[in-house]
């Protein structure tokens, strides 16, 4: 693909456009429409994606489309395929990645903050030192996600599937966790569970339910 990186494509229609190994570094996309494109091995790093339409499109494909560093900022990704994509440290704030499959991918560092991750795939995600503070992640897969140093005050975890997912020194205080799935987790101190909001219905290994249930027994009603 001959596309340079720095252009221009402002509020572009883009929609099932074939984009792959295209060079987009740099790019100027705000509010670009690139439903249903096909990224895959894409070259997005600091792209400004602020307000694109990316939902459905295909970001994956051997090591994935590289969007390290860029501005997705209110991005709509929802039912995207991010498999194995690079978002280490993209600002992808208030970004919707509802039903988007994220399986394998890089977000380390990442500012997910108030970011709509509903019913979607993060498992074996690298979300390690990600800003997640008041991000909904109801009913998502983290099956064995690197959490750890993660921000995840207030956070909606509801239904969440957390197991085996490595959760040293993520901040959990205020986050949801009911009925979340939190067997086999790594790392996951009596502390850390104290701070949260609720673990009504939620699952939990023997070692850390039996003190949890004796000490914080509020924890565990009914809100």
């Amino acid at each position: 693909m001959g596309i340079s990186g720095k252009t221009h494509l402002r509020g572009a229609n883009l929609i099932g456009a074939k984009l792959q190994g295209a060079d987009f570094q740099e790019a100027d996309l705000v509010k670009t429409n690139l439903e249903g494109a096909d990224l895959q091995g894409a070259n997005l790093k600091k792209a400004d994606l602020r307000g694109a339409n990316l939902s459905d499109t295909h970001l994956l494909e051997g090591k994935g489309a590289n969007l390290q560093e860029a501005n997705l900022q209110e991005a709509n990704l929802q039912g995207a395929s991010l498999v194995k994509t690079n978002l280490e440290q993209a600002n992808l704030e208030k970004a919707n990645f509802q039903l988007a499959n994220l399986h394998l991918a890089n977000l380390k560092g990442a500012n997910l903050k108030k970011a709509n991750f509903q019913v979607a795939n993060l498992e074996g995600a690298n979300l390690q030192g990600t800003n997640l503070e008041e991000a909904d992640l109801y009913g998502a897969g983290l099956q064995e996600a690197n959490l750890q140093e993660a921000n995840l005050r207030g956070a909606n975890l509801y239904g969440a599937d957390l197991h085996k997912a490595y959760l040293l020194r993520t901040d959990l205080e205020e986050a949801n966790l009911k009925r979340a799935n939190l067997t086999g987790v790594h790392d996951l101190s009596i502390e850390q569970a104290s701070k949260v909001k609720t673990l009504y219905n939620a699952k939990l290994d023997e070692e850390i339910l039996v003190p949890l249930k004796e000490n914080y027994p509020s924890l565990f009603e009914k809100a």
